[in-house]
């Protein structure tokens, strides 16, 4: 290491200092700054550098840019800035590297700033689909499309799904003031999609928090503010949505009598079981046992549930044609899964002068007509797949099949006679 000896650096004496070919580096040294001077290397580069030594008593050498880059008298202040850091005991290289995370971190928070709904969404998706059921994915596929695609059914374009005006929106800008004007627009044109969105919003803000890359960046409690809530369109039962025992036979000759047998069967599944509609169109004829008179439907609440196979059910199901893996299935679908029951069970309520029910409906049908033969509410609520609510029920209170089954089997032989649907005609127990 060639070394010559202390001067005041100039423009010119910068330029023409080298470093020797047979030495690792050169060094001129200032005399106006005590420790700062220019190091030279045998490739031709130079920088301008400070020596000096911390209060442990460790030798440093910094290094603060080229001369290409620094003018003299900027190199010399910056050397002198490092060096009132040393003598205040600080470490001029933590120092940087503090600059550099903060700026690095600074960047990040920008970058994080940008983030938007419709960034993290596909994102969320991809995170959780394993844990979700095929019907839950369409859920959040369908309230984040955009539309303005050809209608599979019927003239036009398809709609954008209730959460497509929010992709765009920033995370750190879903502000409860922003969800609010959104639901309350959305509530305007289609309340029950725009509850189903919200509700789905609310869970990914959850799971945005819990994830290190987006926690923070929704404003707190931007779900939960009074004026968001004001908008939820509220769950209400809806005035008549449900059979009557007197209404059982005109209802039961209009769905048998339907056109498509896999719409009667499902109508009828629906009626019988208690399940809700999209349970039943994800049945598969594995889930069906007709060994052991059982079948296994994959809810919303525990993921699984299985329940008794009636008599009646199990002879319609028995003679539905097996096209595929869908116990209900469809030719003409993407999946090969019933798609649209909704229109056949509207033309059978047509027909037998019923008034409108919906296939949630025929749900609720079920837990009320199980009334009429006083079976247990905690056997009616499992059957259905019903979260417990009696404090009895929520101490792990799960009946056996056999004991469902008997119960199960007196509520459907009950709506049969209702329905005056010959029972001869089925073997019962």
């Amino acid at each position: 290491m060639a070394s010559k000896g202390r001067v005041t650096f100039t423009a010119k004496r910068v330029a023409d200092f080298f470093c020797p070919v047979d030495s690792a580096s050169a060094f001129l040294w200032s005399s106006d700054c005590s420790g700062f001077g220019l190091k030279a290397s045998p490739g031709g580069s130079k920088k301008y550098v400070l020596e000096s030594r911390l209060l442990t008593g460790k030798s440093i050498r910094l290094t603060i840019g080229s001369p290409s880059v620094w003018s003299i008298g900027d190199a010399i202040a910056e050397a002198r800035r490092l060096q009132t850091l040393i003598d205040a005991g600080l470490d001029p290289r933590e120092e940087k590297a503090s600059k550099l995370k903060a700026q690095t971190a600074r960047k990040l928070e920008m970058s994080r700033a940008e983030i938007t709904l419709g960034d993290v969404w596909p994102k969320y998706l991809a995170a959780r689909r394993e844990k979700w059921s095929d019907w839950h994915i369409r859920d959040h596929e369908r309230v984040v499309h955009p539309g303005g695609v050809k209608k599979i059914r019927g003239k036009g374009l398809t709609e954008p799904g209730p959460l497509a005006p929010l992709l765009q929106t920033k995370l750190t800008e879903l502000c409860a003031n922003k969800i609010s004007t959104w639901l309350a627009s959305e509530t305007d044109a289609r309340p029950t999609q725009a509850a189903l969105a919200f509700r789905l919003l609310s869970v990914f803000v959850n799971w945005c928090d819990s994830m290190e890359e987006y926690a923070g960046l929704v404003p707190s409690g931007a779900c939960k503010a009074r004026q968001v809530k004001e908008e939820v369109p509220a769950k209400k039962a809806k005035d008549g949505d449900c059979l009557q025992s007197e209404q059982l036979q005109a209802w039961f000759s209009a769905v048998i009598h339907l056109s498509n047998p896999i719409h009667s069967a499902y109508l009828q599944a629906l009626l019988l079981t208690g399940a809700r509609r999209r349970e039943l169109v994800g049945l598969r004829w594995s889930d069906v046992d007709f060994q052991w008179n059982s079948l296994t439907i994959r809810d919303k609440v525990e993921g699984a549930r299985t329940i008794p196979l009636t008599p009646y059910l199990a002879a319609i199901l028995s003679q539905l044609p097996r096209i595929n893996g869908w116990v209900f299935s469809s030719k003409t679908s993407a999946n090969g899964q019933l798609t649209e029951p909704t229109s056949a069970h509207y033309r059978a309520l047509e027909n037998a002068g019923l008034p409108h029910l919906t296939l949630h409906g025929l749900r609720r049908s079920f837990g009320t007509l199980a009334e009429w033969v006083e079976a247990p509410t905690g056997v009616v609520a499992q059957i259905m797949g019903h979260k417990p609510s009696a404090i009895a029920e929520k101490h792990y209170r799960r009946r056996p099949l056999d004991l469902l089954r008997k119960w199960h089997v007196v509520i459907e032989k009950w709506i049969l006679t209702q329905a005056k649907i010959d029972c001869e005609q089925v073997i019962y127990d």
